[in-house]
């Protein structure tokens, strides 16, 4: 506990102030914590970085995270990083023609599910940066508050196993602590900012969203549990001392960043 308490006072004491300059800075930085993710993932699947498809979830994650419109004027804002990273996609696809088969598309698809999985989430953070703080924090706060209630209210009341195939310490009960804890933190910032103005809908409605931003987030740590019970590792990697990888602290970022900007909080 002591390493952990000491891991996040540093990463926040680095991590926040790049938070709240925002632009270059943090794009690189998130640029970089994707890369580290994506290395978490070829390293769980025991395949090497360096490899062609290593090599390509790279670019491919690179291009999805970094905000390459802003820098790059040729690209469409709309929609050019996702036509870039489509060639990335087809190069892996062509290395079945020039292996002549000996490289198939299951092997392709494994980089292309990474980039994605790890590139749109970070993606998502870079442009709820872009568009306030606030939303950004929202969706910090949210997550925290989820990880926080679900393992007070597990720990004193948990009796009925949530998914214990893939986690077994979870319950339903701490759940549901969570999804509460995450309506009380948002009631907060619905009390101190006005909805409209930064959220892009009223109050009510990011209350109720709220309730599904929770449990997207508690669904995101299931996601990430059940890829390290597949491959049989305890964490995503190493890098943050008493936590784990940079996937074990993201994971659930990675499923509420997307789906608050689906739902256009940002």
């Amino acid at each position: 506990m002591k390493t952990r308490v000491i891991t996040a006072v540093v990463a926040l004491v680095f991590f926040l102030p790049i938070l709240v300059i925002g632009g270059l800075p943090l794009s690189i930085l998130v640029t970089v914590m994707a890369g580290v993710g994506v290395y978490e993932l070829f390293h769980m699947h025991q395949l090497d970085i360096k490899s062609f498809e290593g090599v390509l979830a790279l670019i491919g994650t690179f291009i999805l995270v970094f905000p390459l419109p802003n820098y790059v004027n040729f690209l469409p804002e709309t929609c050019g990083q996702f036509l870039l990273f489509f060639w990335v996609v087809m190069f892996l696809l062509g290395a079945g023609v020039i292996s002549k088969n000996t490289y198939s598309i299951d092997e392709a698809a494994f980089p292309v599910i990474v980039s994605l999985y790890v590139g749109v989430g970070f993606s998502a953070l870079i442009t709820a940066r872009y568009a306030s703080l606030q939303v950004l924090f929202l969706a910090l706060f949210i997550v925290w508050a989820t990880d926080i209630g679900a393992y007070l209210v597990g720990g004193k009341y948990g009796r009925h196993k949530l998914w214990p195939e893939i986690s077994p310490n979870k319950t339903i009960e701490g759940a549901l602590g969570g999804v509460a804890s995450a309506f009380v933190v948002t009631l907060v910032f619905v009390f101190l900012f006005k909805a409209e103005d930064y959220f892009n809908h009223k109050a009510l409605t990011v209350l109720l969203l709220s309730l599904l931003f929770s449990a997207a987030a508690q669904f995101g740590d299931l996601v990430e549990s059940s890829i390290k019970r597949h491959f049989d590792v305890k964490n995503s990697g190493k890098i943050l001392p008493g936590h784990g990888g940079i996937l074990d602290r993201f994971d659930s970022l990675l499923f509420v960043l997307p789906l608050m900007q689906l739902f256009g909080l940002f």
